[in-house]
């Protein structure tokens, strides 16, 4: 593990409707509480959409960063994503859902991909970012957390277990965008977000719809 990273929130014109985001995570030393809520000195302003138990703590990776670096010819700090955990060696796209790894002294659980929104569409001010960022699925994890703990830029970060029916985080962010098929695998998944059994009744109405 690379880095981890906290935020408090801040004012901001640009952060959507609450005008008000701790998107900005920077690095911090030492070691980092880990709870069901999250991590410790890091602040979720928008809970519905990005906290909460099933999205307690959100895992991105160094190499897909990099990429980014490449796309977008700047460069990009460890956090720059909000994210509270860069990761290095972790295959994060490829993981699946309901998938658990051991990361310092915690246990957490892929629950589902980040969805862009206009936040961070206004954080990272590159034209047509929600859309770049979606059609990239390089989404980045959020973590359930299984056994609090603690843990420390430089921890090891081990998969423990993966579940029987398998569906990446690639691939379940198509499944959020309106593949019927894959949300019908998804719904399948021990362990998944519990938010998909919400998400996926809109999703396969409307693919019936058009069939």
């Amino acid at each position: 593990m690379v880095s981890v990273n906290t935020g408090r929130g801040k004012d901001a014109d640009w952060a959507g409707k609450l005008r008000r985001t701790a998107i900005d995570k920077r690095p911090v030393g030492g070691r980092v509480e880990v709870s069901r809520l999250g991590l410790g000195g890091d602040e979720q302003v928008d809970k519905p959409a990005h906290g909460g138990p099933e999205q307690a703590v959100y895992a991105y990776a160094r190499e897909d960063l990099d990429w980014w670096v490449e796309q977008l010819g700047r460069e990009l700090a460890d956090g720059m994503f909000g994210e509270n955990i860069t990761t290095a060696g972790l295959d994060v796209t490829g993981a699946m859902i309901g998938e658990i790894w051991h990361v310092g002294t915690a246990r957490v659980q892929v629950t589902g991909p980040r969805i862009p929104c206009a936040v961070f569409a206004g954080w990272m001010d590159e034209r047509h970012w929600v859309k770049r960022f979606a059609d990239a699925r390089r989404p980045g994890a959020y973590l359930r957390v299984l056994r609090e703990g603690d843990l420390g830029a430089g921890d090891r970060l081990e998969v423990a277990s993966r579940p029987a029916e398998q569906v990446t985080i690639a691939e379940s962010m198509t499944a959020y965008y309106g593949d019927a098929a894959l949300m019908r695998r998804l719904l399948r998944v021990e362990g998944r977000g519990l938010e998909w059994d919400t998400i996926a009744p809109g999703v396969l109405d409307r693919a019936a719809a058009r069939s």
